[in-house]
């Protein structure tokens, strides 16, 4: 059909000519509302950015002389984290003379990487930055954890 034809057909009806595929060839066009087509498009664009799971970040901070009970009490917070799908950054401050046995830190952490089991995989390994160590963990994927219970 040619163009002035189908604008005079989309006139006749209240309809305005929406260009659908302007890559092929011909151009492919259709007759509609324009602002009711807008709308539409708007909200399958605002119901897939609700449907899309949004990963929040929480941070963990210890100390080098954590308590062993204070360090089981973050370390079920982190868990309870990781299953709901958000990524954890811990951190290890170091005050005074703790920056001269920064080991002490890398061990705390890979205690508490540990601790979180099958629930985390390091994202990030621990790394000095100023008087703080950081490291990241992100949740494995379901599909991860069941297969390897399922092996065993």
């Amino acid at each position: 059909m040619k163009r002035a034809d189908a604008l005079r057909a989309a006139e006749d009806l209240g309809l305005d000519l929406v260009e659908v595929a302007p890559d092929s060839k011909p151009p492919v066009c259709k007759i509609m509302d324009y602002g009711k087509y807008h709308f539409e498009k708007e909200k399958k664009e605002k119901e897939q950015r609700r449907k899309k799971p949004s990963v929040e970040l929480k941070e963990i901070q210890l100390r080098c002389r954590i308590d062993t009970h204070d360090f089981e009490t973050k370390l079920r917070h982190c868990v309870e984290f990781l299953q709901k799908g958000n990524k954890v950054k811990v951190i290890v401050r170091f005050f005074g003379r703790e920056m001269s046995r920064t080991e002490t830190g890398a061990e705390l952490l890979n205690r508490f990487a540990a601790g979180c089991g099958e629930l985390a995989s390091i994202e990030r390994a621990p790394l000095l930055d100023g008087r703080n160590m950081i490291m990241m963990l992100a949740p494995k994927k379901q599909t991860e954890t069941k297969t390897k219970t399922e092996r065993t």
